[in-house]
């Protein structure tokens, strides 16, 4: 059994512009630069959202569409500011380039060329076209050639932007008719434990557990702390301009290395038959935390919902389903006997009270997640868990790239957690 779903992809490219006026396109991206931060200004002061767009757009010199695209994000940022905690209150004093945000066929437009290209013409300025052709890699442009020719892609919004001084675009793609297998139609359940400097994943079939791996990332948390005492050293000095400078760079790094791990569990996961990959429903746990001003700041704005959503994302691509369980106890819980007491966990390390388990934490929670996801999504039974393997960790630098060598740790009955015993691919 499938479920048909509508599934949005970005496409990014680089713009060859071949009109000589790549002028004219900065121009532009500071004009929507003006009207993100008049959206702002009006929306804090009160104005109501609905006469916004008409009133930012009569001094706007940009494309009617192109301005209200732009509004619209600006209005959508302060929504997620009042909704939820992970987002802060959106400045109104931005500066430099602002993406110019336009619809297919009206802000900007794409057509094949003879010479096998895309071309693209995007409207800068009203009656000011920008012209040339799409550079970037063969699956993105092989995504959007199919785009322009069938009707199973919907070409939609794009954001031309400038990002390192190079002029690119990002095309936002649907596909109408994407297929993804059923939950309760899959063999292998992975379940994935996101933690605030790692991911524990570990694959449970009929047969027992088929995989483990923890995949560490500690350079988020640690570049998240770096940010957050530069911005707090400039906003203390008054300087507003580099403190959104600041969380520009910080959202765009959490954002790049969040793709590149979401990545990695898709792949990972796609080693097995059949599987359905299953996360905690971390929402409620969240709301509820409450350990500190400090620890609320680090554990409130950890990005556990978007790595969540990019693998879901990313494995809906690949045809995988994804289901969420109930987080209650999996951190606690010994994956083999089923004792559960806050005592068991002591950070990274896991020994049950009652049958002497020890295992790296994390990856029992894993195990747990995927325990709870056979018992919900599944028509067969929990195998029975005499012994786990051991557990191999791997660390991503920045390129997205996995360090070399992998190194695994015992963690079955009756050994330690702490020394390195070999090499695994």
């Amino acid at each position: 059994m499938t479920d048909v779903q509508t599934l949005v992809k970005t496409l990014d490219f680089q713009l060859d512009v071949q009109s000589d006026n790549e002028g004219l396109l900065y121009d532009s991206t500071l004009e929507a630069r003006s009207v993100y931060n008049e959206t702002i200004r009006l929306a804090k002061e009160g104005v109501d959202w609905d006469t916004i767009p008409d009133r930012v757009a009569d001094d706007a010199n940009l494309v009617k569409n192109t301005t209200q695209r732009v509004v619209a994000k600006a209005l959508g940022a302060m929504e997620n500011y009042y909704e939820y905690d992970d987002f802060g209150q959106p400045s109104h004093t931005k500066d430099g380039a602002y993406p110019l945000r336009a619809n297919y066929e009206e802000g900007y437009n794409l057509s094949l060329t003879d010479a096998g290209d895309v071309a693209f013409r995007i409207s800068a300025k009203p009656y000011k076209h920008v012209k040339g052709v799409l550079k970037g890699s063969d699956a993105h442009l092989d995504i959007l050639k199919t785009a322009l020719e069938t009707d199973k892609w919907k070409i939609g919004t794009a954001e031309a932007l400038f990002h390192n001084d190079t002029a690119e675009l990002h095309v936002n793609v649907t596909y109408t008719e994407q297929t993804v297998r059923d939950k309760q139609d899959s063999q292998t359940v992975v379940g994935v434990d996101v933690n605030e400097d790692n991911v524990a994943l570990t694959a449970l079939s009929e047969d027992g557990v088929e995989d483990t791996l923890v995949i560490d990332f500690p350079e988020i948390k640690f570049e998240r702390h770096r940010y957050f005492t530069m911005r707090k050293r400039v906003q203390n000095a008054g300087k507003s301009s580099v403190h959104d400078t600041l969380e520009g760079r910080e959202e765009r790094f959490v954002r790049d290395r969040l793709h590149k791990v979401s990545r990695h569990i898709v792949e990972w996961s796609r080693q097995f038959e059949r599987p359905c990959i299953v996360f905690e429903d971390l929402k409620e746990m969240r709301d509820s935390i409450d350990y500190g001003t400090r620890m609320n700041r680090r554990l409130h704005h950890l990005p556990f919902r978007a790595l969540q959503y990019y693998t879901s994302y990313k494995a809906s691509f690949e045809g995988i389903p994804t289901g969420w369980i109930d987080p209650y106890k999996t951190s606690q819980r010994c994956p083999l006997c089923g004792h559960a007491e806050l005592t068991n966990r002591n950070k990274k390390r896991f020994k049950c009270k009652d049958c002497e388990h020890q295992d790296h934490s994390d990856r029992g929670a894993s195990v747990n997640i995927a325990v709870k996801g056979i018992k919900k999504h599944q028509d067969w039974n929990v195998p029975a868990l005499n012994s786990l393997p051991q557990v191999r960790k791997v660390r991503r630098q920045a390129s997205g790239a996995v360090d070399a060598p992998t190194v695994t740790h015992d963690a079955v009955r009756g050994y330690q957690t702490d020394g390195l015993v070999g090499v695994s691919d």
